[in-house]
């Protein structure tokens, strides 16, 4: 019984010790910030604020079929004729054999692409020109804060 008591009051002597020199410590101790730790953090926010920016993400938009041909040079014709009459839009080409096809734009309203489609079929001598309710690519502004980025 006394060998429990004397290791009880050993135990409970050394845990207060501990807590002393645990508070003793810590009411000493200093840190040093470097502050080239700083600089590489605002470096590293710059670099993938830039990277989150060109990156560009897809929501439901439309585009516009413009064009569903076996004729490669009268695509290639009609590719260019786009590029050159809209460069603020992207026309979209692929081969599904034997067809080529030509899908253009990113709208994120009808109405958008509406004025477009006007444009476009009377580029083309009055051709049918579908809206096509499809994933877009939408890039981020000049205004772009990732924090607020739900991704």
């Amino acid at each position: 019984m006394k060998k429990l008591l004397i290791i009880l009051f050993v135990g409970l002597g050394y845990s207060s010790f501990a807590q002393l020199a645990d508070s003793a410590l810590a009411n000493n101790v200093t840190i040093h910030k470097d502050y080239r730790l700083a600089v590489l953090t605002r470096k590293e926010f710059e670099v993938n604020t830039a990277i989150l920016k060109m990156k560009a993400s897809t929501v439901k938009g439309f585009r516009l079929m413009v064009l569903n041909t076996s004729d490669k040079n009268y695509a290639f014709k009609v590719r260019a004729e786009l590029l050159q009459k809209f460069p603020e839009q992207k026309p979209y080409m692929w081969f599904a054999n034997p067809y080529i096809r030509i899908k253009f734009g990113n709208f994120r309203t009808k109405e958008e692409a509406q004025v477009y489609q006007k444009e476009i079929s009377q580029m083309l001598d009055g051709a049918t020109i579908y809206l096509i309710p499809e994933m877009i690519e939408v890039k981020p502004g000049k205004d772009f804060d990732p924090d607020a980025k739900s991704n």
